[in-house]
């Protein structure tokens, strides 16, 4: 007879393990064991039999990968943390003592430790750094705008304000911004970095307190690791458009100015006002080729070559118009904007830094303002609100300032990340029609040709399960319709009330 096998010792069951028994087996607290699996990218997984691993007990717990736990037991990283813990031990027993030598010398030789090998583990290409960019552009941009004091440290912030920085420069040298929305969240920005698509949102200019029911210890795990992974992709980046990281100003390098010239506060001043020209690396000019793989399918040489011509266009979009700013509006974003798209942009002196041309330069076009009334007007320029350059970005044409005048009442502002699915406001239908990209799909006739009747018989004959899936469906497509519905009869509530409005006065 052989040897009796434990219940729990052998299949399923050894693959998982409880986050109780991972944190005794890798000998670290919870809130280390969370970090660690934060900066790893070990995530809990939820097994098929969770109440067969619990033994019968219905408690809620949290199961892991074995596998996953045994790879952590051999991260480097742990020995850091179990040094941290006893320089943590050290200093308060120093501090009991009142030893303020010991605590200065103790403080001096914190371990330190760096994710060099842990972003090299998770991203090995650039491409894979690239595309995984979102949520570290969204948690950067987010903690940079943080009030200084609160739950995060000055030093963090300066940090992820220096990166977001140093990332806006590139978008305005490589000319990849594509779209732009603003929302009551923020600033909805897409750029096109290497065919892939980046979207991510720049908080308003307003310091919010930060909410107390937010564990801001697991969003600095996430924001150590992003910081890391974007100055690794802020450098690379850098060295493909030949320019000098970390970003130097041109006219510092040749007139072999600094920020010792400067002051450090008003050469980082000149860096965050994105208006000035990053100095490059000297290197041999080349003929720029058409590499016959980019040609996808059925495209040919001269149509690739059109999509060139098309995107170089867009590129330029605002080459030949010359912008100054008021002081009420959000500078940063227009100036990320218009100088991405080729515009040259400056603003009043007593505003800040980095102006280039006073408002009283003769060749400005355009000047964008938010006040309904101005003390003083040129003849020679448009006076136009911030949308417009933002809804001229979306349709990738200069439109008409007409309903972009200071004063007057915009028309609606569109979002260029919506599908043809769902509630499309009268503005978007028109211009889709207009640009001929999507079709009225409500008014479609059914494709399969199959009448009611047809339709209910077969439902009769599916199988259960299938019967049950196709339910679920039909109840998600009447839940979006009537949400689209519930936004229609709002519409139509807000254009009534809006021509009450104005026939109230001719009354």
């Amino acid at each position: 007879m052989g040897k009796l096998q434990k219940k729990g010792e052998r299949g399923s069951a050894t693959n998982y393990i409880t986050r109780t028994q991972a944190v005794k087996k890798l000998q670290l607290t919870l809130p280390d064991f969370r970090k660690i699996c934060i900066l790893k990218g070990i995530y809990p997984h939820e097994p098929k039999k969770k109440r067969k691993l619990a033994k019968g007990s219905s408690a809620p717990k949290t199961f892991y990968y074995a596998k996953d736990i045994q790879y952590l037991a051999h991260e480097p990283l742990l020995q850091k943390f179990a040094e941290t813990k006893i320089f943590v031990k050290k200093v308060k027993k120093a501090l009991g003592r009142e030893e303020l030598d010991t605590v200065q010398r103790v403080r001096d030789a914190k371990p330190q430790y760096t994710l060099d090998h842990v972003v090299k583990e998770r991203y090995p290409n650039f491409a894979d750094a690239i595309k995984d960019l979102d949520d570290s552009l969204c948690l950067i941009f987010l903690f940079s705008t943080m009030p200084r004091q609160g739950k995060v440290q000055p030093g963090i912030i300066n940090k992820c304000r220096i990166l977001a920085v140093q990332f806006m420069h590139y978008c305005i040298a490589a000319k990849c911004v594509k779209k732009v929305f603003v929302s009551i969240k923020g600033i909805y920005v897409q750029v096109e970095i290497d065919g892939n698509d980046i979207s991510w949102i720049i908080p308003h200019q307003f310091t919010t307190p930060p909410p107390s029911n937010i564990d801001f210890r697991v969003m600095l795990s996430f924001l150590e690791l992003y910081t890391t992974v974007l100055g690794f992709v802020n450098f690379k980046l850098y060295s493909s458009l030949n320019l000098i990281y970390p970003p130097k100003a041109l006219d510092d390098v040749f007139s072999e100015k600094s920020s010792i010239y400067y002051g450090d506060d008003i050469y980082r001043e000149r860096l965050e006002s994105l208006n000035i020209q990053l100095a490059e690396v000297p290197q041999l000019e080349e003929d720029e080729e058409i590499d016959e793989e980019l040609l996808a399918g059925d495209q040919t040489l001269e149509d690739l070559v059109q999509s060139r011509k098309e995107e170089e266009k867009f590129k330029n979009l605002f080459k030949e118009c010359k912008f100054f700013l008021g002081r009420e509006v959000p500078r940063e974003i227009l100036v990320l904007t218009i100088k991405s798209l080729g515009g040259e942009v400056s603003w009043s002196s007593d505003s800040g830094v980095a102006s280039t041309f006073d408002e009283t330069d003769p060749d400005i076009t355009h000047q964008i303002v938010d006040r309904p009334s101005q003390s003083h007007q040129f003849l020679s320029r448009c006076y136009v609100q911030p949308q417009w350059i933002f809804d001229s970005i979306n349709q990738k044409k200069l439109l008409p300032v007409d309903e972009y005048v200071a004063g007057c009442l915009l028309p609606p502002h569109l979002s260029p990340f919506v599908n043809s699915e769902g509630y499309q406001p009268p503005e978007q239908v028109e211009l889709l029609d207009r640009n001929k990209v999507a079709e009225d799909v409500a008014e479609e006739e059914p494709k399969d040709g199959m009448t009611p009747e047809d339709k209910r018989l077969a439902v009769m004959a599916m199988p259960k399960k299938r019967k049950i899936l196709y339910n679920k469906m039909v109840y998600s497509n009447k839940k979006k319709a009537s949400a689209v519905n519930k936004l229609k009869r709002k519409r139509e509530e807000l254009d009534e009330t809006r021509e009450n409005k104005k026939a109230a006065p001719e009354s």
